[in-house]
């Protein structure tokens, strides 16, 4: 799929991705952005801007943790993992949008009822 093909993520989407990204273990900003784009299927492209804003959000909520390291390739960049409550919030995140797509599924995949 091209970028423009790409599907721009919905509003409060994104934060329950980077949760689900930070279950796996800590990572750093474009490890995060990269790991939600190759496990879609590149369908999510995430924009800086955002990923940041978000990461900050959660950070906030103490969801998320960070601290300075260095990444593979030696550059210096920041870490991100979950906390416990970010644990918590990822569950209940996460059973929110699978009752969400199981209704938006049974709406889009209904037949019509006869006249």
């Amino acid at each position: 799929m091209t970028d423009d093909a790409a599907i721009d993520i919905l509003l409060g989407t994104l934060d329950v991705l980077v949760l689900k990204t930070l279950s796996w273990g800590p990572s750093h900003g474009y490890g995060i952005a990269r790991w939600i784009r190759e496990s879609s299927g590149n369908t999510f492209r995430i924009l800086d801007g955002a990923l940041y804003t978000a990461l900050h959000r959660l950070e906030e909520r103490g969801a998320i943790e960070a601290e300075w390291g260095h990444t593979e390739q030696g550059k210096r960049a920041k870490f991100y993992r979950l906390t416990t409550a970010g644990r918590r919030e990822l569950r209940v995140q996460a059973e929110q949008w699978e009752r969400y797509a199981a209704g938006m599924t049974g709406v889009l995949t209904t037949a019509p009822r006869p006249a």
